[in-house]
């Protein structure tokens, strides 16, 4: 049967022994075994059982990445619950949505997140008892310790063992596994139903991208509530028999982000998943540390890089004709340069695997060229998520890598219809990954699901090799006023990259006659410069310097400057105005991936983008402006 429980009993015949779970909870990491993890899953789950739970019954879980959340959410599948992994970043009100809104009975909370279950415990409908992962002093009458539910379960499995291997045999393909809540940021979230075979077949459908042994390691750096996570690193290493490791938890945020390169090197994986935002601070820290060695060193690495770059080309075309000559000396770099920056990352790093956002195409090549790989993929929570992906054996940098075996793919029009190869269109999938529906939600799922086609809503094309290139949101193009459209994210992914004084963007053309953007700037680099320059940024002259140096780097772009034709003329931006705070998860205009959400931001600022298409914006320094830059520099 293809099931969670089926494909982890099918591990534990062959992996018994073998590490599964890494986890640091004092010194060092400890594992715990194939064979070890599932008595902890068969104790959790009879426990559940105990509680009276019944198949199809939804519990929430809310925890950083540790073991417990791998046991719990085995456990739960055992009995055919559904399981509600829910992001760790939500605020009190937005779980209580998602919680009332799935009808959880239970919910599973760490200790450092349980405040926040605390918050609106009153507010929550059907909720019955709260299982804690971490010990506390007291309980309130409807709390439970997880131990104690594990201790139920050793009881139950002694008396009614026969009842809970017969509870597991009723687990079907079409179970439903997970419901995993979209962001939520422009209107209600979306609760996505998987079911046990769209990820059973998904991992399957990895397996063509990747060869995994048993020995590799990964260190699990994104929530575990993230389908890329689940998918690509919990159930993608168990079917092979690998091991996972998580982030050893601090007491804030802050404390944890910051044992991420600790635990590397005590890890040392061999694959790593990542996103553009941490593939941008990996970069960051390795450049910043090269050049703390000093001007030498400087410019030898970059030396490195730019033959590197023009060997490895895209990657399908790697030492091609003359390319080959310069090998020998790559093989010298790597060993001088290259193999020390691995070793930052344990040493036995063979590549990372991208998801979310498509990562710019220079941070792939950077690290493709220190011989850590960032293979760029493609997919999305209603398709399990993996749709495509870049691999090892097969890459070309700059696409989002070939589709998944047992998937069929075609990009259409506005109004559904197949295009030919090459043209450009909205992806849309069929296969045994594609979810159920939304939960509780006809309407969304009529619109998503269409004679078994998964609709994604984003734009792209296949090319004659067929590596799939994904553009952006289909209905988040830039469309100028004859109708022609554009997808904004690469530009504004390459001004925040390259332009040090643009911390975040977002352009605008709905139909009008020129793109503007909205710019957040980074007001401490652009003080500086603007010092160096010989004003003083108090000043109205110093502020006008300030903006010139914005329109600067917008003029990189454009005809005569230093990244002329990487983009076409007419969606590089006419006019700006400047925002007063950045886009956040906080303020609701990024989502959980670190996608800018464009139709809130487009609400937000409307007045602020109706001023741009006004005779009084096209001057640089005009009243939007010069306030905003008072509310900087004065």
């Amino acid at each position: 049967m293809r099931t969670i429980p089926g494909l982890f009993e099918e591990s534990v015949k062959k992996y018994a022994d073998l590490p599964f779970l890494w986890q640091k909870k004092t010194n060092q990491f400890e594992s715990l075994s194939y064979r070890e993890t599932r008595e902890e899953v068969y104790k959790l789950s009879a426990g559940l059982a105990a509680l009276g739970l019944k198949k199809g019954e939804r519990v929430a879980m809310v925890s950083e990445g540790r073991n417990a959340w791998v046991i719990c959410e085995l456990a739960m599948l055992y009995q055919g619950l559904i399981n509600v992994p829910l992001s760790i970043k939500l605020e009190p009100f937005e779980l209580e949505f998602r919680i009332n809104h799935a009808e959880c009975r239970m919910i599973v909370v760490s200790g450092n997140l349980a405040p926040k279950i605390e918050a609106v415990k009153n507010n929550l409908i059907g909720v019955e008892k709260i299982i804690l992962l971490d010990e506390k002093e007291s309980y309130a009458d409807n709390e439970l310790f997880i131990n104690e539910i594990s201790a139920l379960g050793e009881q139950f499995l002694k008396t009614k063992r026969a009842d809970f291997e017969k509870s597991i045999q009723t687990i079907e393909e079409n179970t439903y596994a997970n419901i995993c809540y979209t962001s939520g940021t422009t209107a209600d979230p979306k609760g996505i139903i998987l079911s046990h075979l769209n990820y059973y077949a998904n991992v399957d459908q990895a397996a063509s991208l990747m060869n995994i042994p048993p020995y590799y390691k990964t260190l699990i750096i994104l929530p575990l509530d993230h389908s890329f996570a689940h998918t690509a690193g919990i159930y993608s290493f168990m079917k092979f028999g690998a091991s996972i490791a998580t982030v050893q938890a601090g007491k804030t945020g802050v404390e944890t982000l910051k044992n991420i390169p600790i635990n590397i090197k005590e890890i040392k994986p061999q694959i790593m998943m990542s996103v553009p935002a941490l593939a941008h601070n990996f970069k960051k820290n390795i450049e910043t540390g090269i050049k703390a060695k000093g001007p030498l060193v400087n410019k030898l690495f970059n030396l490195a890089l730019k033959t590197a770059y023009s060997y490895n080309g895209l990657g399908i075309d790697k030492g091609k004709g003359l390319q080959k000559l310069k090998k020998p000396l790559l093989w010298l770099f790597d060993k001088i340069l290259f193999k020390k920056i691995r070793e930052g990352f344990g040493g036995n790093m063979k590549f990372f695997v991208g998801g979310g956002a498509l990562l710019d195409l220079d941070i792939q090549k950077f690290f493709y060229a220190i011989g850590m790989p960032m293979y760029q993929g493609y997919g999305l929570s209603e398709a399990s998520p993996i749709i495509s992906s870049n691999a090892e054996h097969r890459h070309k940098m700059g696409t989002s890598g070939f589709l998944v075996k047992d998937l069929e793919i075609k990009i259409c029009d506005e109004k559904g219809k197949a295009l030919s190869l090459g043209e450009k269109g909205e992806i849309v999938v069929k296969g045994e990954n594609v979810m159920i529906g939304y939960w509780r939600n006809e309407k969304a799922t009529q619109e998503a699901l269409r004679d078994g086609w998964l609709f994604t809503g984003d734009l792209g094309y296949l090319d004659a090799d067929g590596f799939l290139y994904v553009l952006g949101r289909f209905k988040s193009l830039l469309i100028g006023h004859d109708g022609e459209k554009y997808s904004p994210e690469s530009i504004e992914e390459a001004m925040m990259e390259h332009s040090p004084y643009v911390e975040q963007c977002m352009l605008h053309n709905n139909q009008d006659p020129y793109t503007t953007a909205l710019i957040f700037p980074n007001k401490e680099l652009l003080k500086k410069e603007v010092k160096k320059r010989g004003q003083k940024p108090s000043t109205d002259e110093g502020k006008r310097l300030a903006l010139k140096i914005l329109q600067e780097e917008i003029n990189k772009y454009k005809a005569g400057g230093k990244y002329a034709g990487m983009f076409p003329e007419r969606w590089l931006p006419s006019n700006f105005a400047l925002i007063g705070e950045g886009f956040s998860e906080a303020n609701h205009m990024v989502n959980s991936t670190m996608k800018i959400v464009r139709g809130k931001i487009n609400a937000v600022y409307a007045e602020k983008i109706a001023f741009l298409y006004q005779p009084e914006a096209k001057k640089i320094d005009h009243t939007v402006n010069m306030e905003c830059m008072k509310k900087f520099f004065d």
